[in-house]
Formats: structure tokens, C-alpha cells, sequence
């Protein structure tokens, strides 16, 4: 059994994916699912689309690859991370839709908890900002607004998780509540220090402890497929997070390593060691992965708006029908216009973290059209890269050696445009792998070694290999302008703190 099967579920699709023991694709599926927005930032999941998208891929994939369950060494996980799901312990049924990452219902929880000081001893055992994003205020929010659930809860009759969490209970047939380190590490609920549920934070959220599922390793053995979904039982043997996983799989294991990926939202990690290093810059401290009981940390910065300011370009606006559009039609653009969006759309992630403004364009003239627009969103995406690097060199001074280069991967990467404008502004040079699907692979890399498919990480470091280097070419004097430029564009976004 040399073949390792990746899920891999997103906020907009769930994809499944066959890898060789070379890493080598055997086959790829995937699915859209409808999105739900019902009210003004606010953003929902129906858990059963998730699932049913989720088995439609796995077989598809398994079809395509010509390959039965019993070929199948392992199956790995990764997942939208923060989504949150509570659902009945004895029917499976989901109390509430799921409550996605994006979504910012719970402003006014974390807004008063801020206001009666919380926040430095939350971050300090969460390595996390109090912030909508993360799930603990989101479990809240559902037991105090469905009918009986806190009640319910209490009793032990629900259960909560993350995507990866009710994933796994649905595939071992309601056998395994489970979930891995770096999902854990999201909740606001982790001690990351001692590795356990923080009693403390879930009296302060109320949030019961029989809701939550057992923390285990990244790479382990959580449980066996129920036989009915595939034509037999299958190992699963690895979970991470979607932005673990793309930083196993674009093999960031050594300290000092940044990934970035560009998929909804940017996700920018940087591996720590074994140490986790406090920020002063409103980065995270999160896990980066759990390997034989043993942590390894990373300082992270969010990013919510990516890949949905193109999406913004094509759907909102019109002015593109697909992605692909948008370098070209950015390298039209006008040299003597100085554009800048701030898509702020759900408000600002790392470093600033202001769930309350919105987004703006600064420098609009008679002559701005589609191609400015075009730039300044892809643009928008390189400044706040930009933006997450400079915290990450202020936080971990280690960061500031000279030979340090930025991987990565994501829907986005694909634009040449785009990722030597980053080189350009971040003048670091921009590694872009030949496998782009990293965080299917990371994935699928924890299942493997588990199952014995796949070897001890410095050894599948020696797997990872270069497509493209894109190395900066911008005199300073113009990156120091369009730096100045874009800072005073946020100020202005942030002075602005309207959002209600």
C-alpha cells in the first residue's frame, strides 16, 4: 500500500487528493459548496454539505486513481481552521450551521472581554488575540442562542469541533471525537504550554469540557474509516490545520522558515522551534505541528482578504470573468497612478486586528479603470505580506538573517505578476514549489509517515523541489514611495473605525 489520500476541506470547496509514496499526484477532485451569508458579516457552513461534498471527492478521487480501499496505506486530513460545528452526541445532527472563520457575530463578546482586561492572560496560555476569528467565542455564541443547547450541553449530549473534528467523527461512524494539536492551538480553549484544554479559559467562555474532543499528535493513529464509505476500513493517520499543513508540506522544518499561502485569506508562517515566541507585534503564537508528543511553534500572521479581492474583481465588480485576467490586465495599468486598496472587507487581520472598519481605495483619478483596480488588488495582497513580515522581523530578530526567502503556494501563485511584485517589496527573494497543492501534501505527509509510507522529516525535506525564484528588482527609492504610500492608505482605513 504505497498510496496516502489527502482531504483537504476548504472554505469554498472540499478536495480530495491520491499521492504516490513519491509524492507524485495520482489523482485530484473537488467540489464547490454553497456559501450562507445571513446577516451583514456574518458567514455559515451547512455541516451535512461539508460532509457529502467531503465522500463525493474521496470517491471520485479513488475512482479516477483506479484504486480500492485497501490500496490506500492512510488517509490524511486538513482543514478550514476556526470553523466551528456543535452537534448532538447521540443523532450526529448539527445544532447550528457552522460558523465559519470569516465570520464576525461575535464582536461584542470579544469587545467585552477585552473591556474586563482579559486579553493578556488569554493570549499568554492561547498565544492568540481575543478576535471573532477563533472558535471559542463562536461555541458561545451557538449555546446561547439555540434554543436548550446550553442546557443540552451541560447534560454532555453535544459535542464540539473543529472541520477536522466532525470530519473524523463522521468517517469512524460516530466511533472517534478527536482533533490534533494545531486545530486545538485555534480555539481560544489551548493551553499551548501544557499541550491540554485550559479549565480556566472554558469557565471564562463557558464553555462545558465534555464537548471537546481528545488532543492528540499531528501524525497518529486516530481512528479507521467506517468500511461502508469507501468499500473498506481505512487508516486515518494525520490531521493539521490548512495552514500546518501547507507549512509541513512546503517542508518549513527548521527554525527561521517562512511559508506564505494565498488561497481566501494569506496565511504567513514562521517556524520557531521548539520554543513559542510571545509577540509585540499582534502576531500568533500557534503550533505548528505535534510529532512524537513534541511541539513545535510558529509565529504566525493573518491575512483575510486574498484570493477574495480577485474574487471581488470578477463577481463584485465584473471587470475580470477569471483570475487568470487579473496580471495581465494589472501590467496595463497606468505607471503615473499610485492606487491602493485596502480590502478591509471584514475588517483588518495581523498586525492590526480591527474587526470594525472596511475597506477603501485611495489615489482614484478621472483616468483609473480596470487595470488600476486590477493592480491595486493584487497589489493589496503583496503590501500586506509585507506588512506581516516586517512583525515577524520585529518579533524574532533570528528572522533578520540575510539569506531568508519566502515559500510559497495557493490559487494565487500561480500570477508571475503578482509573486515579483512581492519579491519586489518584500526585496527577499519568493520561492515558488513545483508541487503547488502543499497543504493536501502536508496532509498527506503526516498520514504517511504514521502508516510508514513517507520518512522522518529531514529526509522528506529533500522532496521539496524549486519551479521558480523570483528575485527583487525594484530600486529602493520606488519601494520606499510605494511602502510610505500604502502605509498612509491603512492610517486612513484605520482612523476611519466606523464599521457598525
Amino acid at each position: 500500500m504505497s498510496f496516502v489520500l489527502a482531504i483537504d476541506q476548504g472554505t469554498t470547496s472540499s478536495r480530495a487528493m491520491v499521492f504516490r509514496s513519491d509524492i507524485s499526484i495520482a489523482a485530484t477532485a473537488q467540489q464547490e459548496f454553497p456559501q450562507h451569508f445571513p446577516a451583514s458579516g456574518w458567514v455559515e457552513h451547512e455541516p451535512e454539505d461539508i460532509w457529502t461534498s467531503t465522500v463525493a471527492v474521496c470517491r471520485e478521487a479513488l475512482e479516477k486513481a483506479g484504486l480500492k480501499a485497501q490500496d490506500i496505506a492512510a488517509i490524511g486530513i486538513t482543514n478550514q481552521r476556526e470553523t466551528t460545528v456543535v452537534w448532538d452526541r447521540a443523532t450526529g445532527q448539527a445544532v447550528h450551521r457552522a460558523i465559519v472563520w470569516q465570520d464576525r457575530r461575535t464582536s461584542d463578546i470579544c469587545a467585552k472581554l477585552k473591556s474586563e482586561g482579559h486579553e493578556p492572560n488569554i493570549s499568554a496560555r492561547t498565544g492568540l488575540i481575543i478576535d471573532p476569528y477563533f472558535s471559542g467565542t463562536k461555541v458561545a455564541w451557538i449555546l446561547d442562542h439555540v434554543p436548550g443547547a446550553r442546557e443540552r450541553a451541560g447534560r454532555g449530549e453535544l459535542m464540539f469541533g473543529t472541520v477536522d473534528c466532525y470530519l473524523l467523527w463522521r468517517l469512524t461512524g460516530g466511533k472517534v471525537h478527536a482533533t490534533d494539536a494545531t486545530n486545538a492551538s485555534r480555539t481560544l480553549l489551548f493551553n499551548i504550554h501544557t499541550g491540554e484544554w485550559d479549565d480556566e479559559l472554558l469557565k471564562l467562555l463557558r464553555v462545558p469540557r465534555s464537548m471537546l474532543p481528545k488532543v492528540k499528535d499531528s501524525s497518529a493513529k486516530f481512528g479507521d474509516s467506517d468500511p461502508s464509505l469507501f468499500g473498506g476500513a481505512i487508516a486515518i493517520s494525520g490531521i493539521a490545520g490548512d495552514q500546518q499543513a501547507a507549512t509541513i508540506g512546503q517542508a518549513c522544518f527548521t527554525p527561521g522558515m517562512i511559508k506564505s499561502t494565498y488561497g481566501t485569506g494569506c496565511f504567513a508562517l514562521l517556524n520557531t522551534g521548539t520554543t513559542p515566541v510571545a509577540s509585540k507585534n499582534k502576531l500568533l503564537t500557534t503550533i505548528a505541528y505535534q510529532l512524537n508528543g513534541r511541539r513545535t511553534y510558529a509565529l504566525e500572521g493573518s491575512i483575510f482578504v486574498a484570493g477574495s479581492a480577485v474574487q471581488w474583481l470578477r463577481d463584485g465588480l465584473g471587470i475580470i470573468k477569471q483570475a487568470s485576467e487579473t496580471g495581465p490586465l494589472a501590467d496595463k495599468s497606468d505607471s503615473m497612478q499610485s492606487v491602493y486598496l485596502v480590502p478591509a472587507f471584514v475588517g483588518l487581520g495581523a498586525p492590526y486586528w480591527n474587526p470594525r472598519v472596511r475597506g477603501a481605495l485611495f489615489g482614484l483619478t478621472r483616468n483609473t479603470g480596470p487595470a488600476e483596480l486590477a493592480h491595486a488588488a493584487l497589489e493589496s495582497v503583496c503590501y500586506q505580506t509585507f506588512d506581516l513580515w516586517a512583525a515577524m522581523r520585529a518579533d524574532w530578530p533570528d528572522a533578520n538573517a540575510a539569506n531568508i526567502v519566502l515559500r510559497v503556494d495557493g490559487g494565487m501563485t500561480a500570477s508571475d505578476w503578482t509573486m515579483q511584485r512581492l519579491a519586489d517589496l518584500l526585496d527577499a527573494p519568493v520561492d515558488r514549489p513545483m508541487i503547488q497543492e502543499t497543504t493536501a501534501l502536508g496532509a498527506a505527509y503526516l498520514a504517511g509517515l504514521q502508516a510508514g509510507v513517507y520518512p522522518e522529516p529531514a529526509k522528506f525535506a529533500d522532496n521539496w523541489r524549486l519551479e521558480h525564484r523570483f528575485k527583487p528588482a525594484m530600486s529602493a527609492a520606488t519601494r520606499e514611495r510605494k511602502l510610505a504610500g500604502w502605509a498612509r492608505a491603512v492610517k486612513g482605513v484605520l482612523a476611519s473605525d466606523e464599521g457598525e
